[in-house]
């Protein structure tokens, strides 16, 4: 698995947030293990609204970057829908492989 990258906007995120997204972003290395970088951005919309926490995943993978954006009430489900939706589209990537 090559670096995971988080990147918080506008905000320092606290090392128990970072270390779950390092540990859901991981477990990704067991559906594919040609995982080159992964940059992860969290960041709040100006927005009041229920689901304004953002969480945008890009992962590089050998020919390809894969890239998904999620919104939610927390920054860990957006994760974990980030996670999945990541997990969905690797599997397409091994498909055509």
């Amino acid at each position: 698995m090559g670096n995971i990258n988080v990147e918080a906007v506008h905000f320092s995120a606290d090392q128990k947030l970072v270390d779950f997204i390092n540990e859901r972003v991981n477990k990704l290395n067991t559906f594919f293990d040609h995982i080159v970088n992964t940059d992860v951005i969290i960041k709040v919309d100006k927005k009041e609204s229920p689901s304004n926490k953002i969480v945008e995943i890009k992962m590089m993978v050998p020919g390809k970057d894969l890239f998904v954006k999620k919104h939610a009430d927390s920054f860990e489900g957006a994760t974990d829908e980030a996670v999945e939706a990541l997990r969905r589209q690797i599997k397409k990537y091994k498909e055509q492989l």
